[in-house]
């Protein structure tokens, strides 16, 4: 990822010549998987590809020859970074915030394995009844530090909090946890009282350095602040609204921004996430897709392609179920050794558990291709 939100090439180049191969290239003839090419609209959800092969210890869940490699690991709300090693290491939902490691050097599709958690001690310090399942961690590097924010709510309602933890290393065992950055609720000051303080997305601008946090879901969307310059608290009279869903029930969160080529992209998910029952499903469409817009600044306004404003319901998709891949999102996006955007997120594999179980949600990633200035997905 770059250094504020990913690592850059140049920073990947100084890790040395250990980092011999980075997300390869398939294996095996995989035109009919190539993404867009080949297509005549590659903005149409025909040009969606298959998700790349992951491998992980999930790859023995009703694994055939028809799904091996898909099967990989369970990531739900994945946060991916490069460690000091040259390794990928993922951070995800629930488990004190899982801490997985890539087997192969600068490569995300892995052997994944789970190697500990970041906040070893149990449960966050934050007093929140959700502390012990923390969830949607959101990690990057700044400096020699790197930041964790993680989210902990009384499931169902907008009393959350978003913590923050810190490490030198990423390594279990070697995290502070700093406790409460935010929270909401409904005797909040605005805008707390009318947002949800979970999915939180540290940004700083490339241009300027300012740091952002953006965060929300349910109950009024995504909102952003300016963090202070110890990246610890909000400036609370900074709160600007960057997307809303005018109908119910507003289902709008995982806000992950990403800055290519004089263009801001707001990513987020959009619809059901979790839950899902194999024989009463979402009404299609209304199941997690990934969708995103852009600006000319990290303040915003985000349009869509159409040119609708996100605050107004606006929301181009870029990636949403079809052949075996149902509901993905919880995206981030970060940079390859060669400066090539990676867009990663999870999804449910309908073959590979047939039940849509939460428990189950696999890594999935694509690279991202700019197409008139849009992102559309690509396998190669």
């Amino acid at each position: 990822m770059p250094c504020f939100n990913g690592f850059t090439a140049l920073a990947l180049a100084s890790l040395g010549t250990s980092i011999s191969t980075v997300l390869s290239a398939p294996s095996g003839d995989w035109k009919g998987h190539g993404g867009w090419r080949g297509h005549k609209d590659p903005f149409s959800n025909a040009s969606w590809p298959l998700p790349r092969k992951v491998y992980g210890e999930n790859d023995t869940a009703n694994i055939d020859s028809a799904t091996e490699g898909w099967g990989g690991i369970h990531l739900h709300d994945p946060s991916i970074v490069l460690g000091p090693d040259g390794h990928y290491y993922s951070f995800s939902t629930h488990g004190l915030t899982v801490i997985s490691r890539a087997s192969k050097k600068g490569s995300i599709d892995g052997y994944w394995e789970i190697i500990g958690s970041v906040l070893d001690a149990g449960s966050s310090v934050i007093d929140n009844s959700g502390s012990t399942d923390p969830w949607a961690p959101d990690v990057h590097k700044v400096g020699d530090t790197y930041y964790d924010y993680y989210s902990v709510s009384q499931f169902g309602s907008q009393i959350s909090a978003i913590g923050l933890a810190t490490s030198k290393t990423l390594m279990p065992g070697s995290w502070t946890d700093h406790g409460e950055v935010f929270s909401s609720d409904p005797n909040a000051t605005y805008p707390l009282n009318v947002t949800n303080a979970i999915d939180a997305n540290l940004f700083i601008d490339p241009k300027t350095k300012t740091p952002y946090i953006n965060y929300g879901s349910f109950w009024s969307n995504i909102y952003q602040f300016e963090l202070t310059d110890d990246l610890k608290d909000v400036k609370q009279d900074t709160a600007l609204q960057l997307s809303l869903d005018p109908v119910a029930p507003q289902p709008e969160e995982g806000a992950y921004m990403n800055y290519h080529d004089g263009w801001y992209y707001l990513w987020y998910s959009h619809g059901t996430c979790c839950g899902y029952n194999a024989s009463a499903l979402p009404a299609p469409g209304e199941e997690y897709s990934i969708r995103v817009g852009r600006s000319r600044s990290p303040r915003g306004p985000f349009v869509d392609r159409e040119g609708v404003k996100l605050t107004e319901g606006g929301g181009y998709i870029v990636y949403g179920s079809h052949d075996f891949v149902y509901g993905p999102g919880g995206q981030g996006v970060l940079s390859d050794y060669h400066g090539r955007d990676v867009l990663y997120y999870h999804y449910v594999n309908t073959i590979v558990d047939p039940t849509y179980a939460d428990n189950l949600k696999l890594l999935g990633w694509n690279y991202i291709d700019y197409v008139q200035g849009w992102p559309v997905l690509s396998y190669h």
